[in-house]
C-alpha cells in the first residue's frame, strides 16, 4: 500500500528532500510524477529522524516543490527474474532495452541479495578452462572464486573479457560441464564500447547463452550502483534456482567507486581516502561476496570484476580493497602492452589463491603445480638479470643469466602472448610451458621433479 508525501522541502539536480516523514525504510523504491504525469523511479539514500533524501534515477528538470509528486512503494529496488533472461539486454535498473518485451515472473527479487551462510558455502574446486595460457597456467580461475582484473586506461581488458567470455568453460572432475552461462555488467561505459562487447557476443555465438546489464556514461548516476547488483541478482537466480555455472563479469568497477563517491558527496558525508566514503570496502565486500557456491546445490557463481586503476597505481583505494576481499588478482602490464604482447598479463605481481585447491592430478594434470612453480621461479629470476643488464650490459653476463634472457624473451612472447581468438587447451599450455622451461640448464630446475622432467620434458639436453 502506498504512502503519499507533499511535503517538499528541495528539488535540486537529482536530489529531493522531504521533511515530516515517518515509516521509511532505507533503499526503499521510490515513484516521482511531475506536473506532466512523467514518472520516475528513485531511492532512499538518507534518513535523518523525519527527513528523508531521495536520489532520483534520472535529473530532475522540470520539477519544483509545487509540481512533484512523490509517492514510497514501500519495498526495496525488486527485479523479475526468469528463464527467458538468457540472451536478453537490460539496462541498469533491470529494464529490457533489446526490444524483447519485458520480463514476466511471478517471482521479485531484491537486488540486494540474500547473505549466503557461511556454513553452507562449499570450498571451490573446480576449474574454469579460459584458453588463454597465462591465466590457466599459472593463475587458475576456480569455480565459485571471486579474480578481479587490474588494468589500466588504454589496455586491452575488454578485449579479455570478451575472450573470457567466448572461450571460457566449467572442467569438473568428472567431465566438461555444458550448463554455463555468463552473466556481463557493463558499468559507465561508452556506447562504442557497450557495442563492441554485443558484437563480440554476437560474432562467437554465444550471446543466447549471455545476460547483459548495460549502463551506459550518459545513465543516471544511481543507475550505475544498481547495475552490479541487478547482473548479480541474475546471476544468484541462474545458479541457485536454476542450478547453472554463471560467470559474472563486470566492468569497470572504478566507474562504479566514482559513482558511490558521487552519491556519498550528495549525502552530504565526511569522506575517506581521496573522497571516497568510508564505507567503500563494505559496500564493494556486499558485491564480491555474492560468488560462491552452496554445499546443497549444484549452481555456482564465479565472479571476474575489471576495474581500471587510475594512474596505472595498485595503492588506489580501489583495487587496494578489492585486494583485501577477493581470492588474487590479475595484473595487466602497460610495458608487456608495448611489446605488442596480448593479453599483457605481469604474472609476478598477479595470483590465484584457490589455484592450489584446483589444479593438479584429477582436476588438471599432475605436473601443473610443480611446472608452474617452475615458470614463476624463473621467469622472477629473468626480472633481477635483466636489471643487471641494463647496468653491465648483456654481453658480460655470464652463460646461465644468457640462458635466463633467452626464456624471458619466450616466456613472453611463445607462452604470454597468443592470438585474441586463439582458444588453448590446458594440455596445450602445459606442453607449452615445459618447451619453454626446456631452454633452462637442468640444474636450474630446482622447482621440479627428475621423473617430472624425464617425463615430460621432450628436448634430452
Amino acid at each position: 500500500m502506498k504512502k503519499e508525501y507533499l511535503v517538499l522541502d528541495k528539488v535540486a539536480g537529482s536530489i529531493i528532500e522531504l521533511s515530516k516523514v515517518h515509516r521509511v525504510g532505507y533503499g526503499e523504491i521510490v515513484h516521482v510524477e511531475d506536473s506532466e504525469g512523467e514518472k520516475k523511479l528513485g531511492r532512499v539514500i538518507k534518513i535523518d529522524k523525519d527527513k528523508v533524501i531521495v536520489q532520483v534515477f534520472g535529473a530532475t528538470l522540470g520539477h519544483s516543490i509545487e509540481n512533484t509528486k512523490v509517492s514510497f512503494a514501500g519495498r526495496p529496488f525488486e527485479i523479475p527474474l526468469s528463464k527467458d533472461i538468457l540472451g536478453r539486454t537490460f539496462n541498469g535498473v533491470g529494464e529490457a532495452i533489446d526490444n524483447g518485451g519485458d520480463i514476466y515472473s511471478d517471482k521479485f527479487y531484491n537486488v540486494n541479495g540474500r547473505p549466503i551462510n557461511p556454513v553452507a558455502r562449499e570450498y571451490p574446486r573446480d576449474y574454469i578452462q579460459t584458453g588463454i595460457s597465462t591465466i590457466d597456467g599459472l593463475i587458475t580461475l576456480i569455480r565459485g572464486q571471486k579474480l578481479p582484473i587490474f588494468s589500466g586506461s588504454g589496455l586491452p581488458h575488454n578485449e579479455l573479457a570478451a575472450q573470457i567470455v567466448r572461450q571460457a568453460k566449467i572442467q569438473t572432475k568428472e567431465n566438461e560441464s555444458n550448463n554455463f552461462s555468463i552473466v556481463f555488467a557493463a558499468i559507465g561505459v561508452k556506447h562504442d564500447e557497450a557495442f563492441f562487447f554485443k558484437e563480440a557476443f554476437k560474432k562467437a555465438g554465444v550471446e543466447s547463452n549471455v545476460v547483459m546489464y548495460i549502463n551506459y556514461a550518459d545513465d543516471p548516476i544511481m543507475e550505475r550502483i544498481i547495475a552490479p547488483r541487478c547482473a548479480l541478482t541474475a546471476a544468484e537466480y541462474l545458479a541457485f534456482e536454476e542450478n547453472r555455472h554463471v560467470l559474472v563479469i563486470m566492468t569497470d568497477i572504478t566507474s562504479y567507486g566514482e559513482a558511490l563517491r558521487e552519491v556519498s558527496s550528495l549525502r552530504e558525508e565526511v569522506p575517506s581516502r581521496r573522497g571516497y566514503p568510508g564505507y567503500l570496502y563494505s559496500d564493494l565486500a556486499s558485491l564480491y561476496e555474492r560468488a560462491g557456491m552452496l554445499k546443497d546445490g549444484e549452481g555456482s557463481v564465479t565472479l571476474i570484476p575489471i576495474l581500471t586503476m587510475p594512474n596505472d597505481d595498485i595503492t588506489h583505494p580501489i583495487p587496494d580493497l578489492t585486494g583485501y576481499i577477493t581470492e588474487g588478482q590479475i595484473v595487466l602490464s602497460r610495458d608487456l602492452f608495448q611489446k605488442n604482447i596480448y593479453p599483457p598479463i605481469n604474472v609476478l605481481p598477479s595470483l590465484s589463491r584457490l589455484m592450489k585447491d584446483g589444479i593438479g592430478e584429477g582436476y588438471t594434470r599432475e605436473d601443473h603445480p610443480d611446472i608452474s612453480n617452475q615458470l614463476f621461479s624463473a621467469y622472477s629470476k629473468v626480472q633481477d638479470i635483466r636489471a643487471l643488464a641494463q647496468i653491465v650490459g648483456e654481453e658480460d653476463l655470464s652463460e646461465n643469466d644468457k640462458k635466463y634472457m633467452e626464456f624471458g624473451e619466450a616466456f613472453e612472447k611463445e607462452f604470454a602472448n597468443q592470438e585474441y581468438n586463439e582458444n588453448r587447451d590446458i594440455n596445450d599450455t602445459l606442453d607449452l610451458a615445459w618447451k619453454i622451461v626446456s631452454l633452462l640448464p637442468k640444474d636450474e630446475l630446482d622447482r621440479l621433479d627428475p621423473k617430472t622432467i624425464q617425463k615430460y620434458m621432450k628436448t634430452g639436453d
